[in-house]
């Protein structure tokens, strides 16, 4: 954080410990709710729903969220996202009957369709251009740490007691919560005021509409490809690995774990670097590249390391992608950042939605085709980079 202002160092640290938490316990539900529904007679079925509907409610409430944080501020939105994921967690580890399981897994979508784009829009309001791609990075890689560490704490404190990992999530969002209050919020009561004499909310549909006719509405597509991309390449990997390889889940655990670490390592460690000395697009395309020729190697079969080398070339440029996108929307968002990183959520949402279920189609007809189809996928994507602002004129329009 030493190339971030003072001033943005200490709430960035509270929003990367927000998320981490969060995101941590989020993934510290996902190992055990195959046997946890078993106490419900629920099937695999259900448990599929149950992720539907949190993605279901994420894609809805995320430009609402966004919205409303241009409205309201960004502090009360984050605050009110942590606190609906902490009921969330605590009914999901109440309840006694299905229905009310989907009920407290679409409370918890919600909550993270509020909080997530908030948190993005406060990154945007405390760092300048020059730093904003490292405080979009540290943010992400507080998530996927999160992410990272979630299932394996889950399995554990499962042990306790197979509700036990829901009460200790909802502990940990509500200490999160907490610490949100110590956040100063960053959007003056003035723009508030501003940005709602200009916008009414408008509705789902129109928010989709209307994203076309934004100055950022590519990187919104490349958002959306990019998680496409890379849902395909999550989506079957263990039955991948399975049963190309024959490995345990133990080994894939590994795999991913390793992976994941990486990539947690570049957006930290390297992110800033590269954006400085190659810029944004250039970057862009060379993840792009790299991602997907990284899905082609998947396909080659060889042997543990091989994989995991590759596994951890395709994190490591996946890692670099999403921030450097983020920052280029964020800098094209003028005053409204919340909307904005709501749009955002959104496309990665759509992305999260389509990319498993293409990709378990494709899986089904041969296994190495979601690999392919994600590298094509990915590779298209690079039309959307070429385009560059003709004069300096349309150069300062383009971050209006």
């Amino acid at each position: 954080m030493s190339s971030l202002p003072k001033s943005a160092r200490f709430p960035l640290f509270i929003l990367m410990l927000n998320l981490f938490i969060a995101l941590l316990g989020q993934g510290m539900v996902i190992p055990i709710l195959p046997e946890y529904l078993k106490q419900f007679n629920a099937s695999g079925a259900a448990a599929g729903y149950l992720i539907a509907a949190f993605g279901a409610a994420q894609f809805i409430f995320s430009p609402i969220g966004g919205q409303l944080s241009d409205q309201w501020g960004r502090k009360s939105m984050i605050i009110s996202g942590l606190f609906l994921t902490v009921i969330s967690d605590l009914l999901f580890a109440v309840s006694a009957t299905l229905p009310l399981l989907y009920i407290a897994r679409f409370i918890g979508g919600i909550g993270i369709g509020l909080m997530v784009p908030s948190n993005m829009a406060y990154v945007a309001d405390i760092t300048t251009q020059e730093t904003r791609a490292k405080g979009m990075g540290l943010l992400g890689a507080s998530m996927n740490l999160g992410m990272v560490l979630g299932p394996g704490l889950g399995g554990i404190i499962a042990e306790f007691g197979i509700r036990v990992p829901y009460f200790f999530a909802g502990g940990l969002g509500l200490a999160a919560t907490l610490l949100s209050i110590f956040m100063p919020e960053t959007l003056p009561k003035e723009r508030r005021k501003s940005v709602s004499k200009r916008v009414r909310r408008e509705p789902l549909h129109n928010l989709i509409l209307n994203s076309f006719r934004t100055s950022y509405f590519r990187y919104l597509l490349l958002i959306l490809i990019m998680t496409f991309g890379l849902m395909n390449y999550e989506t079957v990997y263990a039955l991948f690995v399975e049963q190309k390889y024959g490995f345990d889940a133990a080994k894939i655990s590994i795999i991913i774990t390793v992976g994941a670490v990486i990539g947690i390592i570049v957006q930290i460690w390297l992110l800033d670097y590269l954006i400085k000395r190659l810029g944004e697009m250039k970057l862009i395309r060379l993840s792009l590249v790299i991602t997907a020729i990284s899905l082609l190697l998947m396909i080659i079969k060889f042997n543990l390391g091989y994989l995991i080398v590759v596994s951890a070339l395709f994190f490591a440029f996946n890692a670099f992608l999403r921030p450097t996108v983020s920052t280029l929307i964020a800098n094209s968002a003028g005053d409204r950042q919340g909307y904005a990183a709501g749009l955002n959520t959104t496309y990665t949402s759509i992305g999260n939605i389509l990319g498993p279920i293409l990709a378990g189609q494709l899986f089904d007809k041969h296994m190495n085709i979601p690999y392919i189809f994600g590298a094509l996928i990915l590779t298209s994507a690079l039309f959307l980079t070429l385009r560059k602002p003709k004069n300096d004129k349309e150069r300062v329009a383009a971050y209006d």
